[in-house]
């Protein structure tokens, strides 16, 4: 691995070997999310909490400060809105001579295994990981599941993670699963970092899921809703940074939220 790609990967993986990345770009396929009406108001107080951020070209030149020291991670595939007829019908959307001038540790860009668009957005994938290995530019690939979330299941997620992996992605967004959630890991021979999906029911529920999947091998998490769209932010992304790095327990973690939110 050369210089350039270890550099840029030393950046959103930390040395203790865990990451926690922001996400910011569901605007691409649901418009203005609650709570990212204003991005950069959202954001600018969780930016201590979070590693990089993962958002596209179009919030980051309009809504982030460039003066922030904050890895950047460039969603650069979309396509399909949230009421258009597949969500999986995704192209790159960006080029990787964008991706340069925007100064990017990475990319993201999502695959959408046992669609009837899997081997477009395979080849999405495989295409911008070839030009991104050009410029030493790691790529995360995101194995989405559209409107059929049934599939999260350790089957499923183990083949999605295998595929990006074969392809050449150096980090893997999955999501966690109740049951063998270490199968998936351990069949995916690049890291894998836990998404968060639909905003859980209860705070509690966040931090469980965050330190099991740990435990059973993730290198870290990049959660938005479950942050960002928590009534207590700030008290929410110091609870599960304490989680990634700070080897906090989830009850560790519940008790940190629970003073914090109701400190002044």
């Amino acid at each position: 691995m050369d210089y350039g790609m270890k550099n840029r990967l030393s950046r959103l993986i930390k040395p203790d070997g865990r990451c926690m990345f922001m996400p910011i770009d569901h605007g691409y396929f649901l418009g203005p999310t609650k709570s990212l009406e204003k991005p950069w108001v959202t954001v600018e107080p969780l930016l201590p909490y979070c590693d990089a951020l993962f958002l596209t070209r179009g919030v980051l030149r309009s809504c982030i400060d460039p003066a922030v020291d904050k890895p950047i991670i460039l969603r650069v595939s979309g396509g399909p809105s949230i009421v258009g007829a597949d969500l999986a019908n995704e192209f790159i959307t960006t080029s990787i001579e964008e991706v340069i001038r925007l100064n990017a540790s990475a990319v993201g860009v999502s695959i959408f295994v046992g669609t009837d668009y899997e081997t477009q957005t395979i080849m999405n994938l495989a295409e911008i990981i070839s030009e991104c290995e050009d410029y030493g530019i790691p790529v995360m690939a995101v194995t989405a599941v559209g409107k059929e979330t049934e599939k999260r299941e350790a089957r499923y997620l183990s083949l999605c993670c295998r595929i990006a992996a074969e392809m050449g992605a150096k980090v893997v967004k999955t999501y966690w699963c109740a049951k063998d959630f270490d199968k998936v890991v351990e069949g995916c021979p690049v890291p894998v970092v836990m998404a968060g999906g639909p905003k859980c029911e209860t705070d509690r529920e966040v931090f469980d899921f965050v330190y099991d999947g740990l435990q059973k091998g993730a290198i870290g998490i990049n959660l938005g809703r479950n942050i960002w769209q928590n009534p207590y932010p700030v008290p929410a992304a110091k609870a599960l940074y304490s989680i990634v790095h700070g080897k906090a327990t989830p009850k560790e973690a519940d008790d940190m939220f629970q003073e914090l939110k109701h400190s002044k």
